[in-house]
């Protein structure tokens, strides 16, 4: 039996909210919360349910990162 292994090549454009959340260690519900409230990453309805470019969440966690005093000392 042959195993793959999944690369970033592998990884599909857009990312569910399941996806996400397990993506940055959250809930489903918090990843629908933030988005409500503006402060997650660019998502859009596609019929029921929310679709997510990965290239959105990866630049929304960089900023997230850039914005942390705390990562940007540790980096230093």
């Amino acid at each position: 039996m042959e195993t793959t292994v999944a690369t970033t090549t592998d990884a599909p454009e857009l990312m569910t909210t399941k996806e996400v959340a397990a993506h940055i260690r959250k809930t489903p519900h918090a990843v629908r919360q933030m988005r409500h409230r503006g402060i997650g990453p660019r998502g859009f309805r596609a019929g029921r349910d929310v679709l997510y470019p990965r290239t959105a969440v990866m630049a929304w966690l960089a900023a997230r990162e850039q914005a942390d005093p705390l990562a940007q000392r540790a980096a230093a």
